[in-house]
């Protein structure tokens, strides 16, 4: 019998990491104050009027310029080996697999985020997801970034949502094509984010029949019930990922549910064919 596919999407800048991913090294690498990088790019944004997303990547490139820093593919991914994660990240996926496997279930991970995906690449982490989105580079003959090459700000992420459920992963021509089987259904995602930023693959998950889900870190839990009071999302928990958490128990009984729905639709439709 074919196994049922669940997603699981998460952002990662202060979803699974504690902080934006710049933070960690490439701020402090640049003598900046992370308050310091983020007014530059506001300051840029302002000036010129250029979206967020392309605002902070120019930012990256020209500061690095001036600091004489050579920007290339794999400084940043060593930069992701200093990226610090909430309690429980690491050995979260191998405990979701096993219990998804233990219910008939394919359960793959992706990340959609606006940060830097050759950060999230070099991160320790990164081997546990299918397909990693994030904004990326053009490096020229010398290996040095000198333009963006995928830009994804926050409206920009619910495109990725269909790849994924299309099977588009690799050929994003395909996102627009009518196709008689979906890779998964959109009742079968689980969308895991942080905060405002994540609200339109919030919205767009649950109004679909998915699970949105914000999490927060301890004794910051506004924005996440917030989101919840505004029926933005199906759940607010804690930031912890460890064994037994709230959040691990909540996306096990997912899982659960989704098992026995799953097993009552296939009933069904054979009922109806007979």
């Amino acid at each position: 019998m074919e196994k049922t596919v669940v997603a699981i999407c998460y952002d990662f800048d202060k979803t699974l990491a504690t902080n934006d991913m710049q933070a960690f090294s490439f701020i402090p690498n640049l003598g900046l104050t992370t308050e310091e990088f983020w007014d530059l790019c506001a300051d840029f944004r302002k000036k010129e009027g250029v979206d967020n997303i392309i605002s902070f990547l120019y930012v990256m490139i020209d500061e690095c310029k001036k600091k004489g820093i050579k920007l290339t593919k794999e400084y940043l991914n060593s930069l992701g080996r200093d990226v610090k994660f909430f309690d429980g990240v690491t050995t979260w996926f191998k405990r979701l697999n096993q219990h998804a496997d233990s219910l008939g279930i394919q359960l793959e991970h992706y990340i959609i985020s606006s940060g830097n995906k050759e950060i999230i690449e070099g991160s320790s982490i990164a081997k546990e997801f299918k397909g990693i989105y994030g904004c990326e580079f053009l490096y020229n003959e010398e290996g040095e970034a000198f333009w963006p090459k995928v830009a994804i700000n926050y409206t920009l992420k619910t495109q990725y949502l269909f790849r994924i459920v299309k099977g588009a992963i690799e050929d994003e021509n395909k996102v627009n094509d009518r196709i008689e089987k979906k890779h998964v259904e959109f009742r079968n995602l689980i969308y895991i984010g942080d905060g405002l930023t994540d609200v339109p693959c919030m919205t767009l998950v649950k109004e679909k029949g998915g699970y949105a889900i914000s999490v927060y870190p301890t004794n910051k839990k506004e924005g996440s019930i917030k989101l919840l009071q505004d029926n933005r999302v199906n759940y607010a928990c804690k930031s912890d990922f460890g064994s037994n958490s709230q959040l691990e128990k909540l996306v096990k009984l997912i899982l659960e549910s989704i098992s026995i729905k799953e097993k009552l639709f296939d009933k069904e439709n054979s009922q109806q064919i007979k």
